[in-house]
């Protein structure tokens, strides 16, 4: 079982965070800057409190540096307000003075020749802004993206805007580089309690439904966002396949399973609800998918 921490009393900072997703502080903890994320509000479904987007914040970030991709380094832990002890998530501040956070967003909106806007989320209209910006090479920001629907897919998120990914820009040099992957907080059904939960694992159809209905990407296509299976098991991009392809052999699952046995606060039915929701995942949207890709290539 990993450490549990209390952040309480450390020493805080007046950064302040912007997101809709839970309050968030400032804090320093051996040395190094963190936001603390607390639980939001669970909006979506009137019977919880509060949603489990700690626990989606740091599994997420978690899975991501299991499989190898450059992502904010994640500490679960309380925090006690006014004598109530809540369960937080402490996420590394990766800016330095200088060095700033720039979303995906800005860089789209500098497309002053299209009247595209920063935070559409259209396939065509992102694909054309990895062509056409030079603040980044576009293949290596092409991959990125690529990179991370396919983990985004396997961890159901279903809120990997154009403001929640991007680069850090540093001031001095006037260079961009790609930013650690950060904000995970809408994966892994975060508005799921434990009636929820219950269900999803004892009914076949509640599971189906979760896995290729919902949730979807917030990637657009044609309009409607796209459903993670439909995309990738239709092999129509390339990029997309070579994703595919590139990341499934650094999946884990047994790694994944640690982590998750391993992560402090949840019940043995939450542990069990992650443990099968990103099992089959893998398998019925990913495997598939890589099956169906090598079949056509050997054909």
């Amino acid at each position: 079982m990993k450490e549990v921490i209390d952040f309480t009393n450390f020493k805080k900072r007046n950064k302040a965070y912007a997101g809709a997703n839970g309050n968030k502080i400032s804090v320093i903890y051996e040395g190094e800057q963190y936001m603390l994320k607390f639980p939001a509000q669970a909006r979506l479904n009137k019977d919880m409190s509060y949603s489990n987007s700690c626990f989606s914040e740091y599994l997420g970030c978690q899975i991501y540096e299991s499989i190898g991709i450059p992502v904010q380094k994640t500490l679960l832990g309380t925090y006690t307000v006014k004598g109530k002890k809540k369960i937080v998530v402490a996420c590394g501040d990766f800016t330095k003075p200088g060095v700033t956070l720039q979303d995906f967003a800005s860089l789209k909106n500098q497309m002053i020749d299209s009247e595209r806007n920063g935070y559409g989320t259209e396939l065509s209209d992102i694909l054309y802004t990895f062509e056409e910006q030079t603040a980044v090479d576009s293949v290596i920001l092409s991959e990125r993206f690529w990179d991370m629907f396919i983990v985004d897919a396997l961890i159901g998120n279903w809120d990997r805007h154009n403001g929640n990914w991007g680069f850090l820009y540093d001031s001095v040099s006037d260079e961009m580089t790609l930013a650690p992957v950060f904000d995970c907080g809408s994966s892994l059904y975060p508005q799921a309690d434990e009636t929820i939960m219950k269900a999803v694992l004892e009914d076949e159809g509640e599971r189906n439904h979760r896995i290729y209905n919902i949730p979807t990407s917030a990637i657009m296509k044609d309009g409607k966002k796209i459903r993670y299976f439909d995309f990738i098991s239709s092999l129509k991009n390339e990029d997309c396949n070579r994703a595919l392809i590139r990341i499934l052999p650094k999946i884990d699952m047994e790694r994944i399973r640690v982590i998750i046995r391993e992560t402090p606060f949840m019940s043995e039915l939450q542990k069990q609800f992650y443990e099968t929701m990103l099992s089959e995942r893998k398998a019925r949207i990913l495997d598939f998918s890589h099956k169906a890709l090598m079949n056509q290539d050997i054909h």
